[in-house]
This record gives structure tokens, sequence and C-alpha cells, in this order.
């Protein structure tokens, strides 16, 4: 009988020792990894992603692109000011990498260091749109991108030019 106790007391003893050593948050790694391969909440998740993407249409020299915003003040604020009263903006060439222009609004910015490429929007001093056909690295709050960079560095052309932002 005593052999039968110490067998299932070494049991019960490995057995609690091993649910212990699991830790906190194990159970929502366990629910975290059933969501994510759960294809009915992969699904909604989604939807629900792409509900609440800001895009934009941008139009410059008879070319429309459409852009996607950032998730951050700024890029709300933008997207408000597109939507309620629409935005045209008048850029200028700068460096040869760049379109800059002032927006006629503040936005709140979150500047960081930030190394941009071909079709980011980002906010320059609270004030200015930058457009980007090439690259830089400078502390700009990021505003979003254009989706689809065919014909972008064309329709951005050399010199001034004029672009006007749209909601749908």
């Amino acid at each position: 009988m005593k052999k039968y106790s110490v067998i299932i007391l070494t049991l019960v003893i490995a057995f609690v020792s091993a649910a212990c050593s699991v830790g906190p948050g194990a159970a929502e790694t366990a629910y975290t990894k059933e969501t994510e391969t759960n294809p009915i909440t992969s699904e909604a998740t989604q939807s629900e992603t792409k509900v609440n993407e800001m895009k934009v249409k941008v139009s410059i020299n008879g070319k429309t692109f459409s852009a996607t915003l950032a998730d951050n003040a700024a890029a709300k604020e933008l997207y408000e000011i597109i939507k309620s009263e629409g935005l045209t903006v008048e850029l200028s060439d700068y460096s040869g990498f760049e379109k800059v222009g002032r927006l006629g609004h503040t936005l709140s910015a979150n500047d960081k260091q930030t190394t941009t490429h071909a079709g980011d929007l980002v906010l320059y001093q609270s004030n200015q749109l930058v457009m980007f056909y090439g690259s830089n690295s400078w502390s700009y709050t990021r505003l979003g991108s254009i989706d689809d960079l065919s014909g972008w560095e064309e329709a951005l052309g050399s010199g001034n030019i004029t672009a006007e932002f749209s909601v749908g």
C-alpha cells in the first residue's frame, strides 16, 4: 500500500510542478494562437482593419493615386480635413527627391527620425506636407503612403505641382 501511495504522491507532485511552471500568460498565449488560426476570427479582424483604414485619393497632373493614411493623430486630423472640405496643396520640388507644400492647417506632430522612401507622405514642422519620390532621413511625422507607385515619379514630374486630396 505504501508503494502505491509513494507513486501516486510522486505523480501528483510532478503534475502540480508542471502546471505551476507554465507561468502567467500561458492561457492568453493559447487563446491568441487559437484565435490566430481561427478563420472566422481572422476574417472578422481583416474586415475590421479594412473598415478602419483611412483611404484617400491623391490627384496630380491628371493621374489619381490611392493612399493609406497612418494610424496616428496627425493622419486622423488630415483625414477629417480631407473628408469635410477636401484639400488642395501646392508643392515645390526640393533637392530632387521630394515635393513640399504648406497644408494651410497645423496638425499634431509626433516627429521621429525616419528614413523615407518613394510614395511616403509625411508632415514637416506641423504644417507642411512632404511627398517623396526618392529617399531621405529626417525627423518627420508619418502621414501615410501611396498604395501603388506605378506612374508616381512621372506624375510628380519636375518643378511645382498641385495635389488634390479627396475621400472615396
